[in-house]
């Protein structure tokens, strides 16, 4: 059994096994990490060996922390990422080289329409009808989407959002309300294989299926990281927030998508969102305000090159072909977008 896991900012770790009556055996942990002294790869492989195949990741890892000599250093990764390689090895995880990634970048369309969409193309990825696919969005009004379990009395303010022009929509995934403003936003899906995150948990997921973003940001200068469970945060601010569903069919299929913030217009936002004093406590800040520092100033770069930038970042590291939605899911997409994600049931399903 083959296994790998690119720790987020790190480096890749490598681990094959074999499983013998229950128990690892065979175990060879491999990658481009550092580690000091050289010895201790032996370690972490002795440590391994004999492990009940069922332990999960942070088992695995005490187990390699126990048996480690004093004053061992591990740089670019951790006990806890080789535990993760053995969970993807056992599960049989697959790896983004494994897939030929296809990207969508159409031409504005209504909110509603990108939620339905997100649902369409992630089932059809589920149903094995459809490659790993990155969706590009654009926006063609502003909106406030609103999370899967969010009440909507409490999230957005009803005469701001209709003095402002804004679509309140609901998605199908959790997390937090975003404000959506056409040229002040980046916004992206990835609808991947169930396979791409096996032995990795549900937290684990978002800064592995965000890696090649925060390599993109870094790119333009910007130096990012993921802040759990689902902001991707600078020295500035938060610049990004990730939701995900999962999704079943013949293979499963995980929807990843991310709100960015490029610019915004904070006074308005506040005018439209409900961001209560208990949401701001724990992140350290008293203002809303603060809470987001756009990439617009932390880029010096127009919308359209940073969301370009991003593309040939992810192309590089995984190949990325042209594409665009069939006819036949566009059309189940507008009758969704219009069925569901235009009802008042949907959208106030948590008044």
């Amino acid at each position: 059994m083959h296994g790998e896991y690119k720790v987020p900012g790190g480096k890749l770790v490598v681990v094959d096994l074999e499983v013998e009556d229950g128990a690892l055996r065979e175990v060879r942990v491999a990658g481009d990490f550092f580690l000091e002294p050289d010895e201790a790869l032996l370690d972490i492989n002795r440590a391994l060996e004999g492990a009940d195949a069922d332990l999960p990741a942070p088992e695995l890892a005490a187990r390699i922390d126990a048996a480690l000599p004093e004053g061992t250093v591990m740089f670019g990764f951790s006990s806890e990422a080789v535990g993760i390689a053995v969970r993807r090895a056992l599960a049989n995880a697959t790896d983004w080289h494994h897939y030929d990634w296809q990207l969508i970048h159409d031409g504005p369309q209504p909110p509603a329409l990108h939620m339905a969409l997100d649902e369409v193309l992630t089932a059809e990825v589920a149903a094995g009808r459809r490659p790993p696919t990155l969706r590009v969005w654009e926006w063609g009004a502003p909106a406030v989407v609103i999370g899967s379990f969010q009440s909507l009395r409490n999230e957005v303010d009803p005469q701001g959002a209709e003095r402002h022009g804004m679509t309140v929509v609901r998605r199908i995934s959790g997390g937090g309300a975003m404000y959506i403003e056409p040229g002040n936003t980046i916004t992206y899906s990835l609808c991947v294989p169930d396979a791409l995150v096996q032995g990795l948990s549900f937290a684990d997921s978002y800064a592995y299926l965000d890696d090649w973003v925060l390599g993109a940001l870094e790119g333009m200068g910007v130096k990012a990281w993921y802040q759990p469970l689902n902001d991707i945060a600078t020295d500035a601010g938060k610049i990004a927030g990730a939701a995900q569903k999962r999704l079943l069919g013949t293979e499963g299929a995980v929807l990843h998508h991310v709100t960015m913030a490029y610019d915004i217009d904070a006074d308005k936002m506040l005018e439209v969102l409900r961001i209560g004093k208990e949401k701001l406590s724990d992140k350290g800040t008293r203002s809303a305000k603060k809470r987001v520092d756009p990439l617009r100033r932390q880029t010096g770069l127009p919308r359209e090159a940073v969301i370009q930038k991003m593309i040939e970042s992810f192309r590089g590291r995984y190949g990325l072909a042209e594409g665009s939605v069939t006819p036949e899911e566009m059309a189940r997409a507008e009758k969704l977008a219009a069925e569901k994600f235009s009802s008042p049931e949907w959208t106030a399903r948590v008044p």
